[in-house]
């Protein structure tokens, strides 16, 4: 397998910002992930590993090495009268991985279709979007270890999913890769279509299917979210902040167009979005970065900037939320720095 020295990453992180890998890789299978991690030749070096580059932000460059599972596949492994079990390799885009289930009328994540990204990333970040997340499907995590080698598979509750996260963010981070994914999908799945405007855009379509549904859903994230071919982004910048019901109540009264999902009895989450177009930033440039014109929780690149500058926009976004609010916003973009 080929190591490649003083690495761009340029075309590597859909923000499209110019760094560079001291050394990078891309194992296309198990044996030569191994081989990789016990090179004694990078093995005392800082190690990222990168996925689609979809939730990334590159503050620097890295001084170190950079791998990039591309270990592919799709397999069915097990089949019953209601679902299917599929094993998926790490470097399997996801929404190619989404298609084919779609294809094979196998529901679970259809929701999330057109999300940027590598399905080795999707139970890191336990991504959502439209009132779905990876967890929902997501079984089984086949992994690495990278100091030993050894591999290891963490069921579903053992990964501590959580709002955009996992055990793989918190007490395992760093430690590990992502091998393989096994998912669950329905034979007979029911679908959810109650979601933001996902109704409203359903009407359009003679019937509501898995087919229609994801087409719904990739034409409302077409309208929302810019093309990183187009404008460099990666996605929602902010998650979405979890509140006690009490300042939402709060809130809500100010601003009757605010809405709350709620969490349990005393927190609910608000929409992020909301909050920064209302706090002004909206439409926002500040030289080479600003803040989409259609999707306030999304930073952009409009090209030449570097990451610096996208972090020093979403500090001035955060302490503005806070100071007209009381609400706190974090990052659902990785950060290296």
């Amino acid at each position: 397998m080929t190591v490649y020295p003083d690495y761009s990453l340029k075309k590597l992180n859909t923000f499209g910002f110019d760094v560079r890998a001291k050394f990078f890789a891309a194992p296309e299978t198990i044996e030569a992930l191994g081989e990789l991690l016990f090179d004694n030749r990078y093995a005392r070096l800082p190690q990222l590993v990168l996925g689609g580059g979809s939730n990334m932000l590159f503050c620097a460059d890295f001084d170190g090495l950079v791998i990039q599972p591309r270990i592919t596949g799709i397999e069915k492994i097990e089949e019953t009268a209601d679902d299917v079990y599929l094993r998926v390799g790490a470097g399997v885009v996801w929404d190619d991985f989404v298609a084919y289930a779609v294809q094979h009328h196998w529901g679970g994540v259809e929701n999330l279709s057109f999300i940027p990204g590598h399905v080795g990333a999707s139970p890191v970040q336990n991504i959502g979007a439209y009132g779905a997340e990876a967890k929902d499907s997501i079984r089984q995590v086949e992994c690495i270890l990278k100091a030993t080698g050894e591999r290891k598979v963490f069921t579903a509750g053992e990964c501590a999913f959580g709002y955009r996260d996992s055990i793989f963010k918190q007490a395992w981070r760093g430690r590990l890769i992502v091998t393989h994914v096994i998912f669950q999908l329905a034979k007979h799945p029911v679908l959810r279509t109650h979601y933001g405007n996902v109704e409203e855009e359903l009407r359009k379509y003679p019937e509501v299917t898995l087919q229609t549904l994801r087409k719904a859903i990739i034409a409302i994230r077409r309208k929302r979210l810019p093309d990183p071919q187009e404008l460099g982004s990666a996605g929602s910048f902010f998650k979405n902040p979890v509140v006690p019901k009490k300042l939402a109540d709060e809130l809500i009264s100010k601003d009757p167009r605010m809405t709350a999902y709620p969490i349990n009895v005393d927190y609910v989450k608000l929409p992020a979005a909301r909050l920064i177009e209302q706090a002004g930033w909206k439409g926002m440039r500040a030289g080479a970065v600003g803040v989409h014109s259609r999707q306030a929780l999304v930073i952009v690149h409009y090209g030449g900037g570097t990451g610096k500058e996208a972090l020093a926009l979403s500090s001035l976004i955060c302490q503005s939320v806070y100071e007209k609010f009381g609400v706190q916003l974090e990052p659902e973009v990785n950060i290296v720095e």
